[in-house]
């Protein structure tokens, strides 16, 4: 939640001008749901790829305040899904976030799951487990023909806005122990499905996380309010 709309255009506007000549690489960015229509005419022509940061699995309805699939189809790109903080703040739970991956897929929106774990998980070792059960519920009822159309996020929780990003191999574990549970459902499909890391992603740490063979991206918070920062980050991916 940062950003007006006029604030929002500024920041794309940047980027696209830090990022010009920049290939090999993806970029979207994920502004507030009242920037996205500006933001899209403002990354007209360019490769930036647009993103909601939530979205609701009905159609249209009595659902005052939500915003749904079905709207965003004909605006973006990507929809990002299960934000540790729609869990966290807003009790978004594992069947909750299934329905709108669900949705998403049917729509032809490209998901972004975000999975995670706490910090009291973490320290009492049951990392493993939640993120098991995290990816197994949210692709419950995937098909192998949409699971390669889908993004994992991986963020542990702790580490989101805290400065305190996991170590590489942390990351890097986190996110092989994340594709093997794909495997186990999937197969070979697993080595397609794009896996990020996030969690206080910086340009002095980005070369080293995203050089990890099991991390294909970031998923970026707060650096990504700044176009020097979030442009240093994607020019990381491509060196």
């Amino acid at each position: 939640m940062n950003k007006t709309v006029a604030e929002a255009v500024v920041l794309v506007d940047e980027l696209k001008a830090a990022l010009a000549g920049v290939a090999g690489v993806d970029v979207a960015v994920c502004p507030a749901f009242v920037a996205l229509t500006s933001v899209r005419s403002a990354l007209a022509g360019s490769a930036i790829k647009l993103g909601a940061q939530n979205a609701y699995y009905e159609p249209k309805g009595a659902f005052t305040g939500e915003v749904s699939i079905s709207m965003l189809t004909s605006l973006v790109d990507y929809v990002i899904i299960g934000h540790s903080e729609r869990r966290q703040i807003f009790g978004e739970t594992d069947q909750l976030v299934n329905k709108k991956v669900l949705a998403a897929l049917a729509s032809g929106l490209q998901p972004i799951l975000c999975i995670g774990e706490t910090l009291a998980e973490n320290e009492a070792g049951q990392t493993e487990a939640v993120l098991e059960r995290q990816v197994r519920e949210a692709l419950a009822n995937v098909s192998a023909a949409d699971i390669t159309r889908l993004t994992i996020a991986y963020e542990p929780i702790w580490a989101i806005g805290t400065g305190r990003a996991a170590t590489s191999e942390d990351a890097q574990n986190r996110c092989a122990f994340v594709r093997a549970q794909v495997r186990r459902k999937y197969g070979d499909l697993a080595d397609q499905v794009r896996i990020q890391y996030g969690g206080s992603v910086t340009p002095a740490n980005a070369r080293e996380l995203l050089t990890r063979p099991d991390i294909d991206g970031a998923l970026v918070g707060g650096a990504s309010l700044k176009a020097a920062d979030f442009s240093a980050i994607v020019k990381a991916a491509t060196a």
